[in-house]
């Protein structure tokens, strides 16, 4: 699992410890925790609004559906990856693949994936 799995996995951790309710502070938190020599890694918008987004739709075990921040295209592309786990969860093991279904060749994928699949596996997306 890369850093911004860990990254997602550590702010769900946050959320469900109730010492945060803002899932985009608690992505601030845990990406502070996990890039502790890099602010640009820190701040790096794709996977966190894959992590927001996914919020949004209340789609994270124990996350309430709500207006999380500015989840944006990112966030529509974790939510829709989701969907088509849930109907193929071997694309687990295939991110490239995966991300192929979800915003098809012309893009490229920015850790997204990475975000989806970390809480995927992790048992903490809700279906």
């Amino acid at each position: 699992m890369g850093k911004y799995g860990e990254t997602a996995l550590r702010a769900a951790d946050i959320l469900d410890s109730g010492s945060c309710q803002d899932p985009a502070e608690a992505w601030e938190r845990a990406a502070g925790e996990i890039f502790t020599a890099s602010e640009s890694l820190r701040e790096k918008g794709c996977p966190k609004g894959a992590f927001l987004g996914l919020c949004s739709e209340g789609l994270i075990q124990d996350v309430k559906a709500g207006s999380y921040g500015r989840p944006g295209k990112n966030g529509k592309y974790a939510v829709d990856a989701v969907r088509v786990l849930s109907q193929n969860r071997f694309l687990c093991s295939q991110p490239k693949l995966l991300w192929k279904k979800v915003a098809g060749s012309a893009k490229t994928e920015n850790h997204q994936m990475e975000v989806v699949i970390a809480l995927w596996e992790a048992g903490r997306i809700c279906t």
